[in-house]
């Protein structure tokens, strides 16, 4: 049963068909959100909102390939027509594909397929959806990322984060976190903008070597997602308690 905390309000998250998406889709859902649940893959994502709806939660199905421009203009419009607003974005969606490659092995061909859905594809739906978020009493947009974006983690030679090299992916976790200062201060009084590590959690992205489940990822995210005090431009992680923690640049 949802607990209605925030019923009516409208959230997206995109690359939710599994993983640590489709757990913060569920809990929005659960607060009492309708949630559009983003997936490239039209089969996976109808099965996957047709698993987390019902029981009085509403989890609706939209094709969003975050690198495919026509199918995010598509989605904006869907949401526009059936609720006129977005109160919630969450930029999830992501791949890794250079595991146990050396920074020096890193190909261009991989950075750009990395960068192309880490952080283009991050600026395509956050700017296709800013006029639905700017309509919303208190829009928000959480956006994942990781320590292994910090540079001043990855500067660090005794932090671990410097020796694990993944030059793309990294690099695109930086990136996203640029891009989540800047947003933060250009969209400042109307929508809030933050980025969230969810921590090492086993998925397909990292062929699940990470030690967290995807619920004890969605955690931070989720609280962001519903975030009442307006924090913005921050990136954070959960410390042993489970608390938020700031996460260096």
């Amino acid at each position: 049963m949802t607990t209605q905390r925030h019923a009516g309000e409208v959230a997206l998250v995109t690359g939710a068909n599994k993983g640590i998406g489709r757990e913060i889709a569920r809990r929005l859902a659960a607060e009492g959100m309708t949630v559009y649940l983003g997936a490239r893959d039209d089969q996976r994502g109808r099965i996957a909102a047709q698993e987390l709806g019902g029981d009085g939660v509403d989890v609706r199905f939209v094709q969003v390939d975050v690198t495919d421009q026509a199918q995010i203009e598509a989605a904006a419009k869907q949401v526009d027509g059936d609720f006129g607003r977005l109160d919630v974005l969450v930029n999830n969606a992501g791949i890794g594909i250079e595991w146990g490659s050396s920074a020096d092995e890193v190909t261009v061909e991989q950075m750009r397929r990395t960068f192309e859905v880490n952080v283009f594809g991050v600026v395509a739906v956050t700017r296709a959806f800013i006029p639905l978020l700017r309509r919303s009493a208190a829009g928000r947009v959480v956006n994942l990322s990781s320590p292994l974006g910090s540079l001043s983690l990855i500067g660090d030679p005794d932090d671990e984060v410097s020796s694990v090299g993944l030059l793309a992916y990294s690099s695109s976790k930086t990136a996203v976190n640029s891009i989540t200062q800047l947003y933060a201060n250009a969209l400042r009084g109307d929508i809030t903008v933050n980025a969230v590590s969810p921590g090492f959690v086993a998925t397909d992205l990292n062929h699940h070597r990470g030690q967290l489940s995807t619920g004890q990822g969605a955690e931070l995210p989720v609280r962001l997602a519903l975030d009442a005090d307006r924090t913005t431009g921050a990136f954070l992680q959960a410390d042993h308690r489970g608390e938020p923690a700031v996460v260096p640049w």
